[in-house]
């Protein structure tokens, strides 16, 4: 089956069980971030895609929210097991669109991807409904969920495989049709993905994938009417508008955060600096939950530095995402290598000491090889403290105090994750209940999450709305049915 999938074409968009042509000729150069060549291309989808496929979707929908959930899960099972046929071709296409490491990340992100279809398989199985009493006796009450109808996914580049999973698998297996739109500089291996697990046998219209710019498409998807509710993952800026454009639409946003990372002075320094590997430098920072901001108590913020300074020599090699001794590619685009410039420039232009890094990486195939950068003397009023910089950063900000590190979490907005080191679990917990997050982790890397716990911002924070995880994108997309019988 290897030989029949292929990432370097043209790529149509698929609408009601079929590859076709979009209405529009342009296309979109699927350009690797490691070479800087030409690997594919993609169409440059317009609103006259959208409304064909809300059409197969709407036309679809009906039948196959009225499906067993058995006949729902086996499909999806189906599917995932067709992707881990594919683990390799599909790793390897990820690894040469979005530019992480094939063996260290991109294999690890087509296994995740498998778990999403089949724990969304094994979820719709166990749906179920509950028999409230009715105030008569002579009534039976039935109370259920049904699927919303027509859902439509925007993912991001950094993982493009699984941020678009999380959202339509389950919402797939809850019994809705969906419209995909991947992001423009990682489509082409999101179409190879497609080209894979459609062969499951959905049915025509169920599953459909467009692609094109977030502008065009992505708008013209969110303010469709045909369209019952929007999952997005991606950036605060454009999570703000998806709303604005949805309104009246069940949404689910995940949106940014700086991830910070908190160290007081009786933590567990070797645990804490080896967390900072995975924190910082996964994906070459270009995760909403990457560590992007590290408090450090200043009773042990020197020891800290020079341990963290040591790993990332040690641990961090950038080059080549194909060879298995890289453990960092490249940023997956210019607009985000120049974030980092921006962010690390402000940083040292404001008083940030420069302890390692802080460039692009000369000598290879193209500009975005960020080096691994450590900055000391970070203050709340820099961007690299204050904002999503997405790069492989570590800005170290001194602390004096518990309370201290929890206004400058609270401060900055984000609400998405962060993490605190402490050998002291009530101080530990303390923390976790007195930060503005949705997710805090005591003792491990702002990157450790588990996919079937519910992972979102915290309401009334720049970091989304809704949950992504579990059984929670099952139940944002469906919604209760109630039923009277009378006897």
């Amino acid at each position: 089956m290897a030989a029949q999938h292929e990432l370097g074409r043209d790529w149509g968009i698929y609408i009601d069980g079929q590859w076709q042509s979009s209405s529009s000729i342009d296309r979109i150069q699927s350009i690797s971030p490691s070479s800087g060549k030409v690997i594919a291309t993609v169409s440059r989808g317009n609103t006259a895609d959208i409304d064909r496929a809300v059409g197969a979707a709407r036309r679809a929908s009906k039948a196959w929210a009225s499906a067993s959930p058995f006949y729902r899960a086996e499909v999806m099972i189906k599917a995932s097991q067709l992707i881990a046929d594919e683990r390799d071709t599909l790793a390897r296409a990820l690894t040469d669109d979005q530019g992480k490491p094939l063996v260290k990340e991109a294999y690890d992100e087509v296994d995740e991807l498998v778990l999403y279809f089949s724990m969304a398989a094994e979820d719709a199985k166990r749906q179920s409904g509950t028999m409230p009493h009715s105030v008569d006796p002579t009534r039976r009450v039935l109370q259920y969920r049904v699927p919303l109808g027509v859902v439509g996914v925007i993912s991001p580049w950094n993982w493009p495989y699984t941020m678009g999973a999380e959202v339509f698998a389950p919402a797939l297996a809850a019994g809705n049709s969906v419209i995909w739109i991947p992001a423009p500089s990682t489509a082409a291996c999101s179409a190879l993905l497609v080209e894979v697990f459609v062969e499951a046998g959905f049915p025509e219209g169920v599953f459909n994938f467009v692609t094109g710019l977030g502008a065009e498409v992505g708008d013209a998807l969110c303010a469709h009417p045909g369209v019952d509710g929007i999952g997005f993952v991606g950036s605060v800026a454009t999570g703000e508008k998806i709303a604005y454009r949805a309104a009246g639409k069940k949404q689910i946003l995940e949106l940014g955060g700086n991830g910070p990372f908190v160290v007081l002075e009786d933590a567990d320094l070797e645990k804490a600096a080896r967390a900072v590997m995975d924190a910082s430098f996964l994906c070459a920072g270009q995760s909403c939950t990457a560590g992007e901001l590290f408090l450090v108590h200043k009773g042990v913020k020197e020891e800290f530095l020079e341990m963290v300074v040591s790993m990332t020599k040690e641990s961090i090699n950038l080059g080549d995402p194909f060879s298995p001794e890289t453990t960092m590619g490249p940023l997956n685009n210019e607009a985000c290598a120049d974030k980092f410039d921006e962010h690390v420039g402000d940083a040292v232009a404001k008083g940030a000491r420069l302890v390692q890094g802080g460039k692009r990486e000369g000598g290879l195939p193209t500009t975005l090889y960020a080096q691994a950068t450590i900055l000391d003397s970070v203050s709340p009023d820099m961007l690299i403290a204050s904002s999503e910089t997405f790069g492989p950063v570590v800005p170290i900000l001194e602390i004096s105090s518990d309370q201290e590190a929890i206004s400058l979490v609270n401060r900055f907005g984000f609400g998405l994750t962060s993490a605190v080191f402490t050998t002291d679990l009530a101080r530990g917990l303390a923390y976790a209940e007195s930060v503005e997050a949705g997710w805090v982790n005591v003792n491990a890397s702002t990157n450790l999450w588990e996919s079937h716990l519910p992972f979102g911002g915290r309401s009334g924070t720049l970091s989304g709305r809704g949950r992504v995880g579990g059984t929670s994108v099952l139940e944002a997309f469906s919604e209760p049915k109630v039923v009277i019988l009378q006897l």
